[in-house]
């Protein structure tokens, strides 16, 4: 029976967990979240970039585990407001707002604004304890919509138009939404090049972790 190497998701999100889980099946690799360790300090997403924030969480979950880790960061870029809410896009509207409060805060912002073209972007980053990573990026253009549309999905969804279907984000289906969407899009060029990060993996675990890439680290 092949051995199933560890890889951390550096997230408690067993949603975003089991979309990888399920994407992976078939590899000889296990998938974790931070919900299988102890008490793990939380990051601060204070990057300037996708790439900055995805890199940082994964570097530091791979650290402090000693196993290889993957986190990914994304957000909504809006071509008239500058690229905003950008890295920002989880605390547009402040720490503790609703996805509603952050549509609605937007749509404020686009008033009279003729230009409406926004793009999703996704940065994953695959990190070992040592530091070196690997990126996948992706982006879906689309529109920012007059008003919300649609209940399915979550965050800016309701008023990301996608103009090939011709429906918001939030109007698509699960499986719609997964062929189509930034995050979709890189998890699935991950997917095609994974028996390679696996080799990747290996080649770069630090000689005194490579013992505990085939065995999960017990706390």
């Amino acid at each position: 029976m092949e051995k199933k190497n560890p890889l951390v998701i550096a997230t408690r999100n067993s949603g975003k967990t089991s979309e990888i889980r399920d994407l992976l099946t078939g590899f000889p690799v296990e998938i974790k979240n931070l919900d299988d360790f102890g008490p793990i300090p939380v990051v601060e997403e204070d990057g300037q970039t996708f790439d900055d924030n995805a890199y940082k969480k994964a570097s530091f979950a791979a650290r402090i585990l000693g196993l290889p880790a993957l986190a990914d960061d994304s957000g909504l870029v809006v071509e008239a407001l500058g690229g905003a809410p950008g890295v920002l896009s989880a605390r547009y509207a402040g720490e503790n707002a609703s996805d509603e409060q952050r549509c609605a805060k937007l749509l404020q912002e686009m008033i009279g604004k003729a230009n409406r073209r926004a793009a999703f972007e996704c940065v994953i980053s695959i990190a070992v304890p040592s530091g070196p990573a690997l990126t996948y990026e992706a982006r879906c253009e689309g529109l920012i919509a007059e008003r919300p549309a649609g209940q399915n999905g979550f965050g800016y969804d309701p008023i990301f138009f996608y103009p090939p279907l011709k429906k918001t984000f939030a109007q698509l289906s699960r499986e719609e939404k997964s062929r189509v969407s930034h995050r979709g899009r890189a998890l699935n060029e991950m997917k095609q090049e994974f028996d390679k990060v696996l080799i990747w993996i290996r080649r770069h675990m630090p000689p005194e972790e490579k013992f505990l890439y085939g065995q999960v680290k017990e706390e």
